[in-house]
């Protein structure tokens, strides 16, 4: 049976990222114009019904419209194409803050009955799915996407702009409506920070997903740029890749084909949360959901959003999840390259698990356990006497010597990169634990604000630990050691 992880698929076009040690720059964002998510582009006729998955109508609906959609045509599609039995209903809720009374309410798939743990809530032919399988069986989109060296999404993305141009014609056509209604927004109504306007990604001053986004931004960007030769369709194709990372899930254990799939009934459909167990999963020809929980009729059926870090979440999915267990912030630490004694310290390092360039990350919960792996490594740069290193490369294990003197320098060094990454954020702390409770912040600030008061509240941890550690040493008031080449934080 193959899981899903929505981790790897929302990987798919993003490049490697890391927090550093240095404030995260701000560099100036490509424009970009910004419509609404509109698949647009050519003709397409490829995903019409098989002789295997002709029209049939289920004894017992799968799905159930809710009272304010009892004609959605998503519904009736997914009954029309032979959607197995299941024990769901699509509802809607209002979202949190209108945009002059334009957004649309948000749909969601509910428990349309009791549920207990264990049962299948509902099982969607691979004949409702996207894949690549699918969209490589059209001959001229194959030779398009096959000459470029477009990323999975990118084909994903590229289909449904096909498919949308056929409009009432195309077999895709209530499916691609669903997720044109949602535009990429995530289950808190908020669109990826992909989207967002330049004063809105202000909201994400001092976190290094601002980076994060601009580099997406870019590597997007890229990848489309190798079409414009052939499709006048930029902005478009862009508002299509952001919307597809927002739902697209990958399949495991199943041919490369078939990785990265679209399904109806899926997310956005789907509420993420990290800790849960529940998981999309293919079985024969379909992919079914069974729920780790017990459900009541109309309560949100919540699946697992894989080991994403909330930077990521909000990245993808536009939410933050207060309760994630994978959480993390970055620091990231290098051996000074200028030292005379570099390359022995790079071995040293190695020796030990590390690198020249070295990512330590910082779990929520574990922030003092993080401060204390770092220091071994941190106290390679305070090694000068050649002599003393050749001992070091001669023994086995940690082996850097521990003085007060070097201890402290070490620390103060730490503290000093902690104390500046705090103040690269325009708010403190406390000034984002008032602005959430009062409870007026617009979607989007709001998202921000979590996400970078969890950030903060990991660098104050590893700060506190910091200090901590300063406490305990012998004579915390020896002046520090001086290294003319400590490893640089950035």
């Amino acid at each position: 049976m193959a899981s899903v992880s929505p981790a790897a698929a929302a990987a798919a076009v993003s490049g490697s990222h890391h927090g550093r040690l240095l404030l995260p720059s701000s560099p100036r964002r490509l424009p970009r114009p910004r419509p609404r998510l509109r698949f647009a582009s050519c003709h397409a006729d490829t995903l019409l019904p098989s002789s295997s998955s002709e029209v049939r109508t289920p004894l017992v609906p799968a799905v159930e419209p809710s009272s304010e959609s009892s004609t959605d045509c998503f519904v009736d599609w997914l009954r029309a194409r032979g959607l197995p039995p299941g024990k769901v209903d699509i509802r809607e809720r209002p979202v949190p803050c209108l945009r002059d009374g334009k957004d649309r309410p948000l749909r969601y798939v509910a428990a349309g009955v009791d549920l207990q743990e264990g049962d299948v809530a509902f099982e969607v032919p691979m004949s409702l799915v996207v894949t690549l399988e699918r969209v490589l069986g059209d001959e001229s989109i194959a030779e398009l996407l096959t000459n470029n060296k477009l990323s999975e999404l990118a084909c994903l993305a590229l289909y449904l702009m096909y498919e949308k141009k056929q409009g009432k014609d195309s077999f895709w056509y209530p499916y691609i409506k669903e997720l044109d209604r949602h535009r990429g927004r995530g289950q808190l109504a908020v669109e990826s920070p992909l989207l967002w306007t330049e004063s809105e990604l202000d909201y994400l001053s001092g976190s290094p997903l601002k980076d994060e986004v601009v580099a997406r931004d870019e590597a997007i960007r890229r990848e489309y740029n190798e079409l414009d030769t052939l499709w006048f369709m930029a902005g478009s194709l862009f508002q299509a890749f952001v919307a597809v990372q927002s739902c697209v899930v990958h399949l495991q254990k199943v041919s490369l084909a078939r990785r990265f799939a679209l399904v109806p009934l899926g997310p956005p459909l789907l509420t993420y949360k990290s800790n849960c167990k529940a998981m999309l999963t293919v079985d024969g020809e379909s992919v079914r959901l069974v729920v780790d929980r017990p459900y009541k009729a109309g309560e949100p059926i919540i699946i697992w959003c894989g080991p994403q870090t909330n930077s990521r979440l909000v990245l993808n999915y536009g939410f933050v999840d207060e309760n994630n267990p994978f959480d993390r912030i970055s620091i990231e630490a290098s051996l000074n390259t200028e030292d005379p004694q570099y390359q022995e310290k790079r071995m040293v390092a190695q020796r030990n698990g590390k690198h020249a360039i070295q990512n330590f990350n910082v779990y929520v919960g574990k922030e003092k356990q993080t401060v204390a792996e770092m220091l071994p490594y941190l106290r390679l740069g305070y090694i000068s006497d050649p002599d003393e290193m050749q001992s070091i490369l001669s023994s086995e294990g940690d082996t850097c010597p521990v003085s007060p003197c070097t201890e402290r320098a070490v620390l103060d060094q730490l503290g000093g990169y902690l104390e500046s990454r705090l103040a690269g954020y325009p708010t403190t702390l406390n000034e984002d634990e008032a602005m959430l409770a009062d409870g007026s912040l617009e979607p989007k600030q709001e998202v921000a604000t979590r996400l970078v008061r969890l950030e903060k509240k990991m660098l104050h941890a590893c700060l506190q630990a910091t200090n901590e550690f300063i406490t305990d040493l012998p004579d915390h008031t020896v002046s520090p050691c001086p290294a003319q080449y400590a490893p640089e934080m950035k």
